[in-house]
């Protein structure tokens, strides 16, 4: 028997419903009734005459074809079936996502047909309801989403099950004895799925890694990765041929680049990075204007299409942060050398060089190959030093291409002078539209053994604004350059539609609750209402609250080659041009530009699309992996302060319980209704609260309450908490 119920389709009462879902799970298949009847398992005259009759209606409406004499098959001629993807839920029934239609097609358990969450299906809507979900079911799978499946192995005497840790796959894997490998009973693995038999309950799998232990920090790590199907180092074939690749610098390439390398330049990144993809150059000009270049990696003068490092890289798509480590794009030889702007190295560079009046105003741009030389590399700190104090530890004398000379000032007077431009340039955003994001990030200090010791707030200051305004432009700027041709070019862009407008009301009335406000009236009164709301929740207990629903209302930025602007930084045209270390459609990008400026005929549109769908879906796959690692740290975290009690605010409220996030750590837990003492709690949807039945006491979204925790589950990556009261100041 399967450990979780297995949702099969079952016989219909309906006739008509019997009939077709015979005829829809074998749809290049006929049947004549006497078939039909013995896969209904009925054999009496007055059963076979009705499904005669029933055949005979179902034909006369298309809803089955009649291919020859008295033999049946369902038809494709109708409107009742479509392409969709499964969206499960963690209560075992599902909704089906249809481009095409508006809302979302309930499906039942018993109508999935061996679907998973995410799979590509073909479903066929047997009840279309007006102003309800209509429902349907899955007729094929088309695409599995994914094959491969996290668990922990319950093992038998002659067998297994992999019981799947995602809330959301409601099955177990039946795995045989010789599947198993080298694992043992209560092993964490990886399990792929293998088929799924007409009359088993479970899906057969067999066990291709063993992960370790549950709760172990490696274990837990490669856990996440695998989950999202994320790989945790490189073929030895990549790392070999990366290392192979000739990373000097010749004289004969020079002299095809812009030589860029006797200008000041420098980076500025935190304090612990391992790989620098941009600098930044600037000098003053004799009209008063001043020339900045954006100078990134030239990752795309090693990185070659039709490579196996190539294919490697696409694959990934993305550079993925985990608490612990980086999973890098690339290996070491490009990401952490030949790619990475280390100061007194020459690099090759792609750059985007803008002459800039004292307006801020571009006046003039080029794009193209260089060759630069970092003269030096600052923090985030430092640089901010240097802006708050108008100086900094910055050593007298800097080598600039063996042109020793003092070079302090002229370092200081650059950062000082790009501060005040990026200050006018975001100002300008602002005005624009664009919204302000400034979610605090969550971060940890981490022993030797990677054990949480710390946790601490990072917030963006001026110099990472600096950073940022820079990065902006270099990829509005591109994107441009291409978008604003006469001349169609396909190109990648980096898109973000407008935010919902249920979303919007909702937040609104979210947001009242603490005295703020929205107005709704047109696109420039919600930016600059939002932006407002953000400034005002600033330092308040609502902060973290507002801001991460604030962010739930905003539409997914994605990659696409149809220009649709990016609306949260308020811009018509944007790229992403600045970081193709860490993220494969910059490394597009840069291709994409150098085809042009070299006069080429534009790149083919289909292909593109799908490289953009891709890289868009590894992103995703990627944020989830990022978000998992930093709530397995903050479980990780708390397992040492089980005694303490903490001051949190209450950041959502559901059914079965409420949700709290702790003010000075921002770890999230639950308090479940069924173990708050001394009263029965209500959930009360319309006022974000629970409301007790005798002495009606509430706790609502937003209130602060003292909290314990009860129990840290690492696996799950799950805190419960104890509620303790209101908090009372």
């Amino acid at each position: 028997m399967s450990k979780k119920n297995k949702n099969k389709s079952q016989p219909q009462g309906d006739l008509t419903k019997s009939i077709t879902d015979i005829l829809r799970k074998e749809p290049g298949k006929s049947f004549n009734h006497k078939q039909i009847a013995a896969k209904l398992g009925v054999n009496d005259a007055t059963s076979r005459n009705n499904i005669i009759k029933k055949l005979a209606q179902l034909a006369a409406k298309k809803q089955i074809e009649e291919e020859e004499r008295g033999k049946f098959k369902i038809s494709r001629k109708g409107n009742d079936y479509y392409r969709a993807v499964i969206d499960m839920t963690t209560k075992g029934y599902a909704y089906a996502l249809v481009d095409e239609l508006e809302d979302d097609v309930f499906i039942s358990p018993r109508d999935l047909n061996t679907a998973f969450n995410g799979d590509e299906v073909e479903i066929y809507i047997y009840n279309r309801k007006r102003n309800k979900k209509s429902e349907g079911e899955v007729t094929q799978i088309l695409k599995r989403k994914r094959t491969e499946f996290v668990g922990v192995l319950d093992m038998q005497k002659d067998f297994g099950f992999v019981v799947i840790g995602d809330p959301k796959m409601y099955t177990d894997i039946f795995v045989q004895k010789n599947k198993m490998g080298d694992a043992k009973d209560g092993d964490k693995v990886v399990v792929e799925l293998e088929e799924w038999p007409d009359k088993a309950d479970s899906p057969f799998g067999k066990i291709i890694q063993v992960l370790g232990t549950p709760g172990e920090h490696h274990t837990e790590i490669h856990s996440i990765l695998a989950q999202y199907g994320l790989p945790h180092e490189f073929p030895k074939e990549i790392e070999d041929f990366a290392n192979q690749i000739d990373t000097s610098i010749q004289p004969e390439e020079i002299k095809k680049r812009r030589d860029m390398r006797d200008v000041l330049t420098f980076t500025i990144d935190p304090a612990d990075a391992k790989d620098f993809d941009d600098a930044l150059s600037f000098q003053k000009l004799e009209n008063g204007n001043v020339e900045v270049g954006i100078h990134i990696a030239d990752v795309s003068h090693y990185l070659q299409p039709g490579t196996v490092l190539d294919d490697e890289a696409y694959e990934r798509a993305t550079s993925v942060y985990l608490v612990d480590r980086v999973v890098p794009m690339l290996p070491e030889v490009l990401s952490n050398n030949a790619c990475s702007l280390r100061p007194n190295e020459e690099k090759y560079t792609f750059s985007a060089v803008f002459e800039i009046d004292k307006n801020t105003k571009v006046v003039n741009e080029w794009f193209g190959r260089t060759v630069t030389y970092s003269d030096a590399r600052f923090a985030y700190e430092e640089a901010q030093q240097i802006i708050e104090t108008e100086k900094g530890d910055i050593p007298e004398d800097i080598s600039i291409q063996d042109k020793a000379y003092t070079a302090k000032d002229e370092i200081v007077d650059a950062v000082l002078t790009m501060n005040s431009m990026a200050k006018k340039m975001r100002s300008t955003r602002m005005r624009q539209g664009a919204i302000s994001f400034d979610k605090v990030e969550v971060k940890f200090q981490l022993d030797e053994e990677n054990e949480p010791v710390g946790v601490y707030f990072k917030t963006a200051k001026d110099a990472n604004k600096l950073i940022e305004e820079f990065m902006l432009l270099a990829n509005r700027k591109v994107a441009e350059f291409i978008g604003k041709r006469d001349e169609k070019k396909t190109f990648i862009y980096r898109c973000h539609d407008e935010p919902d407008e249920e979303k919007l009301v909702s937040l609104n009335s979210l947001v009242s609750r603490f005295g703020h406000g929205l107005n709704l009236k047109n696109r420039k009164t919600v930016s600059s209402s939002l932006n407002q709301l953000l400034q005002d929740v600033q330092g308040k207990k609502e902060q973290n609250l507002v801001d991460t629903l604030a962010i739930r209302t905003m539409s997914k930025a994605y990659y696409g080659t149809e220009n649709i602007g990016h609306y949260g930084l308020a811009f018509d045209y944007y790229s992403h041009f600045t970081s193709p270390i860490r993220r494969y459609p910059d490394v597009m990008v840069h291709r994409l530009l150098q085809r042009y400026l070299d006069g080429q005929p534009s790149a083919k549109e289909e292909e593109y699309d799908e490289k953009c769908h891709h890289s868009s879906e590894m992103e995703g796959l990627s944020s989830s992996a990022e978000r998992d690692s930093i709530k397995y740290m903050q479980v990780k975290f708390m397992i040492d302060h089980q005694d303490r009690e903490f001051v949190g605010v209450i950041s959502g409220v559901t059914d079965f319980g409420i949700f709290v996030e702790i003010v000075e750590n921002k770890c999230e837990g639950m308090i479940r209704l069924r173990d708050i003492k001394g009263d029965h709690y209500d959930f009360d949807g319309e006022n974000y609260a629970i409301v007790g039945r005798k002495t009606k006491k509430s706790y609502q979204l937003g209130d602060e309450v003292i909290v314990k925790v009860k129990n840290a589950d690492l696996v799950k990556r799950h805190l419960d908490f104890t509620l303790i009261g209101k908090h009372e100041e």
